[in-house]
């Protein structure tokens, strides 16, 4: 065994700790993905500003739309240690954002990541959120339609979107929906909240109503069906 002299072996032990560090610094700096497994398939989200929803098929990860049963499954999945690392790559905008919805986080992360420029809106009506992860079941369309959701809020802006989704496009509304006290609202309650908020009576009711919590909503919910 050849044995260094000691100034050479300082100088290899100084480079071998300087290239473990670069090492350690360049993994700690790798965006991380958020993975759950939903019917006995592994999915994942990719880091921001990416957010690309994935499947593995085999042994490739094939990029998709994700269905309300995965994001649901993910929620119930996910857990805070496993979100911590993944927000440390989100702007801290957005991780406030997110912050708000203890449910339906990845649906938060999906619009804010799709719709930027509707952020400062959604910001302030946090239950809209709800509405825009669910638009494709809502106006009853194919895929999701993100791009046209830019373009009507550039257009129109939260007026614009209110009418896009088939909701009253009045200061009302929006009114409601800020006192919706948890903001990920069951995508169950949507349609008949939507249809609720058309209905006069039903509209007066909730305008009266300051803390509107999910039990609340499916009390006035089944009152209109009955």
């Amino acid at each position: 065994m050849i044995s260094l002299p000691s100034p050479l072996r300082a100088r290899a032990s100084s480079r071998s700790a300087t290239v473990t560090g670069r090492a350690r610094r360049v993994l700690c700096s790798v965006p991380l993905a958020l993975t759950w497994s939903h019917s006995g398939v592994l999915h994942r989200v990719t880091h921001w500003p990416e957010v690309q929803f994935e499947r593995l098929y085999g042994t490739e990860w094939i990029a998709l739309a994700p269905s309300p049963e995965s994001l649901a499954t993910a929620a119930k999945t996910l857990t805070a240690a496993d979100w911590q690392p993944y927000l440390e790559f989100v702007p801290a905008a957005v991780r406030e954002f997110i912050a708000q919805f203890a449910f339906a986080r990845l649906e938060a992360l999906q619009v804010a990541a799709r719709c930027p420029g509707l952020l400062a809106d959604l910001a302030e009506t946090p239950a809209l959120t709800a509405f825009v992860s669910a638009h494709v079941e809502l106006r009853g369309t194919s895929a999701p339609r993100w791009s046209e959701i830019n373009v009507v809020h550039e257009r129109n802006g939260v007026f614009g979107i209110l009418e896009w989704l088939g909701l009253p496009a009045s200061r009302q509304t929006l009114a409601i929906l800020r006192n919706v006290v948890q903001p990920n609202l069951p995508r169950r309650f949507l349609d008949p909240l939507r249809s609720m908020l058309w209905e006069p009576k039903a509209l007066t009711a909730l305008q009266r109503d300051p803390a509107l919590t999910d039990r609340q909503l499916s009390h006035y919910i089944h009152a209109l069906a009955a």
